[in-house]
């Protein structure tokens, strides 16, 4: 049996629980211990009180707004808030002048804080720059999105990103302990419930106190003798579909779909897609990985497997849910049955972890650019063979790779599908390659 204790407060806070229960001090920070646990770089930074501009990158409800403030308070900074769904370049320059007012009155520096900074556009995530290169405000943006993608390198290069991680079990375990000075009295929660509430939570800390929030509620209007499965199933029952209704963490079942497609079993497939979509899971985020299968495990073998993909969500993106729905099952049918190959996937693989070990390689003089004398002088395109007027439309014997390197053969193609005659091609060619050098 889990026991909260209550306090001695003889009302309910005004305020979310989740809210209220915001931690206060780095020692009430649940999880998050490759960031926080002794020796690594947020615990660090806050022992030398050394702000610096910072993205914080993770699910919702894991501490990105929290970290935030408590920085603030840490490094002895102003703090100022803005929600990027919200704001714009106005509000970016309201916070400039109140920071540089608050430097000049107190002589203290300011944090800047932006929440869901995927959501400014590239003028807005550039107003930021010239203040964060200038000192006058440390920057920390959180976002739920991978900043690779949603934040402007520039404003990326000047910012160290630090990953968060989704809440375990036990993390939501011990936020119960801290409930007890938020409640009325004492209350017992089955463990059964308990495991319920940490499962519908999905590691999400303020859902998950929202979640108590509302069995605390139910109770005090049904005074039930303890809160058990029974209890909350029948509070949260309009709220069920929204979770993993099996218990199963979201990524697992993205893997099933994945391994599902891989191994041609379209039945499987269709099973792990629609037990996503009745969860509620995103359906153009099901769509982009989708895409990310066509191109990883099918490739060359079956390249209407690609369009296909490209087609479903571009057809959810117009019919919306429940229609559009129909256009994922179908692409990851025809995925499932499609030819299988992950020949390009391991070529490109290879490729960059050869590129980022190797030296810088000059391009061969045959194959640089020469629009200009001056350039033609040096050697620029000399010699360079024009595919088109050879035998074939093939410069036998010719190499394209920088001057020393070996031919690394990364793609190797399958004998399945389309790459079966992407293999005949490349032998043929080969073959012209080898009468070449005998010549």
């Amino acid at each position: 049996m889990t026991q909260l204790q209550l306090a001695k407060h003889q009302h309910w806070p005004d305020i979310p629980l989740a809210e209220a229960m915001r931690p206060q001090f780095l020692t009430d920070v649940v999880g998050q211990e490759h960031l926080l646990g002794p020796g690594k770089p947020l615990q660090v930074a806050f022992l030398a009180k050394q702000a610096h501009s910072m993205i914080l990158w993770g699910p919702p409800g894991v501490g990105k707004t929290t970290l935030a403030r408590l920085m603030a308070n840490g490094f002895n900074c102003h703090f100022i808030a803005i929600s990027a769904v919200l704001a714009g370049v106005k509000e970016i320059r309201q916070a400039v002048e109140e920071s540089e007012q608050v430097l000049h009155q107190s002589n203290q520096k300011t944090i800047l804080f932006v929440d869901e900074i995927h959501r400014f556009n590239k003028s807005q995530q550039d107003a930021l720059l010239p203040f964060v290169e200038s000192g006058l405000i440390t920057f920390i943006g959180a976002t739920t999105e991978n900043p690779s993608f949603e934040v402007n390198s520039a404003l990326l290069s000047r910012s160290q990103t630090y990953v968060l991680k989704t809440l375990q079990a036990h993390h939501l375990g011990a936020l119960v302990q801290r409930v007890g000075s938020i409640i009325l009295k004492k209350l017992n929660i089955a463990d059964d419930a308990m495991e319920l509430l940490i499962q519908y939570a999905d590691g999400d800390a303020r859902r998950f106190l929202n979640l108590i929030d509302q069995a605390l509620a139910g109770h005090q209007t049904q005074n039930p003798v303890e809160i058990d499965k029974k209890f909350l199933d029948q509070l949260l029952s309009l709220q069920g579909r929204r979770f993993d209704k099996g218990g199963d963490h979201f990524y697992d079942q993205i893997s099933a779909l994945h391994k599902a497609v891989r191994g041609s079993h379209p039945d499987a497939a269709l099973y792990w897609l629609c037990r996503m979509l009745d969860g509620g899971a995103d359906p153009l985020y099901l769509a982009r990985r989708i895409i990310r299968m066509a191109w990883e495990d099918i490739g060359l073998a079956d390249p209407r497997a690609i369009q296909i993909a490209l087609d479903a969500i571009q057809t959810f993106e117009r019919l919306g849910s429940p229609e559009g729905e129909l256009a994922l099952g179908q692409a990851v049918i025809y995925l499932a049955m499609a030819a299988k190959s992950n020949a390009s996937y391991n070529a490109f693989n290879q490729a960059m972890a050869f590129v980022k070990q190797d030296q810088t390689q000059e391009v061969p003089l045959h194959l640089r650019n020469a629009p200009t004398k001056l350039m033609k002088n040096l050697g620029y395109g000399h010699a360079y063979r024009y595919a088109h007027d050879e035998p074939n439309a093939y410069a036998a014997g010719e190499t394209y790779l920088p001057d020393g390197m070996k031919e690394p053969n990364w793609y190797s193609p399958t004998d399945r599908g389309l790459e079966i005659q992407i293999q005949e091609k490349m032998a043929f060619l080969r073959n012209l390659d080898l009468q070449a050098k005998k010549k």
